[in-house]
């Protein structure tokens, strides 16, 4: 089964895009912030990439909050997750802020007819400067509550949560948009310091994006190119039972796995559900050719993920900025916000 996730280049269409969105093995777009200006822009932008397309399509951002907020200007700040239960007065008080800022992420992304927003980082803040404070909490066990809420708040929303990066890629230093990562820590620590959010958590996520990291312990091959955890582990023992992505095959931590068209087939073959291909055009070109024998499944394929994950019918952008809900996450961004 195979499905693509494709980006663009910027605020409008090519000519290239809208020939890439009506192939029927694309079956999703992802966002950045070079597709930003304005929340009207971006509003025109999705309505086209939708019109262009020949499946319906799953529409995606990576607008965690902290660093990783793709839409800026005329959003809600959202702070880094590790900055919530740093700053709330007790457990309680996190745990509301987190549900709550949940459902403001999510609110403002499906309000722009966006329906995910790759979040939340079920990662643990170790040593991966990469992960650090788009992490819940350094342990685990802290994690597993304060996840818990935000993922709610997504839920009440309307948004489908994606866990993301299993196993884990806080223990490791190396960045995977760089570096190959290998994590050479025995199973028994990867099981007790990163895994546990997964576990807990497997039941409530509704997508899981496995970390282009090594962990030679349990297996040779990344996460995301390794049937033994997507398989095994992941459906197999924890139970999970929604969509897994990729994440994007043009990072370097994927090129283990060889061209890029290896790489789609490999993740597809270990168990994704659909392969993200950004910021390589050529790449996402040759991949989309190269499944040209798939495709009968890709079709298949775009539907369940479809069905899965996309937004029910939300309120409008007007209608949310004067809900109460917003006035009261905006109350809370103050409080987070620093003096």
């Amino acid at each position: 089964m195979t499905a693509v996730m494709i980006d663009l280049t910027g605020f409008e269409l090519t000519a290239e895009e809208r020939e890439l969105l009506a192939h029927p093995a694309v079956g999703g777009v992802i966002f950045f912030s070079r597709n930003y200006h304005d929340p009207e822009q971006l509003m025109e932008l999705v309505r086209q990439t939708r019109a262009a397309a020949r499946n319906p399509l799953i529409l995606a951002v990576d607008h965690e909050g902290g660093r990783v907020q793709r839409f800026r200007e005329g959003f809600s700040e959202i702070p880094a997750m590790a900055d919530i239960l740093k700053r709330a007065a007790d457990e309680d008080e996190a745990l509301h802020w987190a549900q709550e800022l949940g459902w403001l992420m999510a609110a403002e992304v499906l309000a722009m007819d966006i329906d995910l927003s790759f979040a939340p980082v079920l990662d643990v803040n170790g040593i991966s400067e990469v992960i650090g404070d788009r992490a819940f909490a350094t342990h685990a066990q802290d994690i597993i509550p304060i996840a818990r809420a935000f993922i709610r708040g997504m839920h009440q929303a309307g948004m489908k949560a994606t866990g993301k990066h299993f196993p884990g890629h806080g223990s490791v230093r190396a960045d995977s948009h760089f570096e190959i990562p290998i994590d050479e820590r025995s199973w028994e620590e990867i099981r007790e310091i990163d895994l546990p959010p997964f576990v807990e958590l497997a039941t409530c996520i509704d997508a899981v994006m496995p970390a282009h990291v090594i962990y030679p312990a349990v297996d040779d091959k990344p996460a995301g190119f390794s049937s033994y955890w997507l398989q095994d582990i992941l459906r197999a023992q924890l139970q999970f039972k929604g969509i897994i992505f990729s994440d994007d095959l043009g990072m370097a931590g994927a090129t283990v796995a060889g061209s890029m068209t290896d790489r789609a087939h490999a993740a597809l073959d270990a168990g994704c559900d659909m392969v993200l291909v950004c910021n390589d055009r050529a790449g996402a070109v040759e991949v989309i050719e190269a499944l040209e024998q798939r495709l009968e499944s890709a079709q298949k394929q775009n539907t369940k993920c479809y069905e899965l994950l996309a937004k029910p019918a939300g309120m409008t952008r007007s209608v949310l900025l004067n809900h109460p809900r917003w006035h009261a996450a905006q109350a809370i961004l103050r409080k987070l916000s620093p003096q």
